[in-house]
């Protein structure tokens, strides 16, 4: 018998399919549970146990792992009878995963606590493709013994794995990231129409780009989807729409002021209102395209 802890897996969407996979090829038991079953059919073809609830993934699992879209998500999974605090056992180790607001982080840890479940919020960074190969960088908020004990499943899910302080920590250094990742995708992408409309070989400029200061994972990752339009979403304007709003408001909060980010929220949100909202956020390349005169 396998003396890793057992795995409860809710969410199977881009991100929590191939990360549950690397865990089953780990060594550990994962159950899962999300709401299409294609996915749950992938997770048992994986080697995992499909549930057919929220309840029946958790009842005898030692981590209980989230992966949901936003804070709704996270509250309708976490919350109610039917969710992971009335059907997990006291002592079972919560890891939350998905991009949420920090307060909802916060709260959810300190109602775990009454029902005797520990809770660290875990964000992550690096897209579908930092998830299939396990190369995530995992931002984490909690106590440092559970860190400690959750330790060896991020190092199956990831490089990058730091406590950042306590709850809700991990979320403030996520939005932060997607911040970052967002007037970084920008940049290029005004700087890609720049380059095609001056003449300039694009794939040829790129590359000289990133081997520079201009250089970056942003750039490494989604050049491709800008030389070849590729959109195919590895993380969808959608989501990041959902996340700009959150280090909007967190930035309010603290009383920081974001200039640059709070326009580049603006694209995407108007990238968002186009009808682009499923894409990859590197078509945020079409919005510069649209105001630019192009017809897209």
């Amino acid at each position: 018998m396998s003396t890793l802890p057992k795995i409860a897996w809710i969410g199977l969407g881009i991100m929590g399919s191939p990360m549950s996979e690397n865990l089953i090829k780990a060594g550990y038991q994962v159950t899962g549970y999300t709401l299409e079953q294609e996915k749950l059919d992938r997770l048992a073809a994986a080697g995992g146990t499909p549930a057919s609830s929220v309840a029946e993934a958790v009842k005898d699992a030692d981590v209980v792992i989230t992966m949901v879209p936003a804070s709704p998500q996270v509250e309708a999974v976490a919350y109610g009878p039917d969710g992971i605090l009335e059907n997990a056992r006291p002592g079972t180790l919560l890891i939350d995963m998905s991009s949420i607001t920090p307060q909802t982080s916060i709260d959810l840890a300190a109602a775990a606590k009454e029902k005797g479940i520990r809770v660290l919020d875990a964000p992550v960074s690096g897209g579908e493709a930092g998830a299939i190969e396990a190369v995530l960088s995992v931002m984490v908020g909690g106590e440092q013994a559970d860190f400690d004990e959750a330790k060896p499943i991020f190092e199956a899910l990831g490089k990058t794995i730091v406590l950042c302080g306590p709850h809700g920590s991990g979320q403030t250094v996520k939005a932060a990231n997607q911040l970052i990742v967002a007037v970084n995708i920008q940049a290029c992408a005004e700087a890609v129409v720049f380059l095609e409309k001056s003449g300039v070989d694009l794939k040829a400029a790129l590359d000289v780009l990133n081997g520079g200061l201009a250089g970056s994972t942003v750039l490494t990752r989604k050049k491709d989807n800008f030389l070849n339009r590729d959109f195919k979403p590895g993380f969808r304007i959608d989501l990041h729409h959902k996340d700009m709003g959150i280090v909007t408001d967190a930035a309010r909060n603290v009383g920081a002021v974001l200039p640059v980010g709070s326009v580049v929220a603006q694209l995407v949100a108007s990238l968002r209102a186009q009808g682009d909202g499923g894409l990859d956020h590197s078509a945020l390349l079409r919005s510069v395209e649209r105001l630019s005169g192009a017809q897209v």
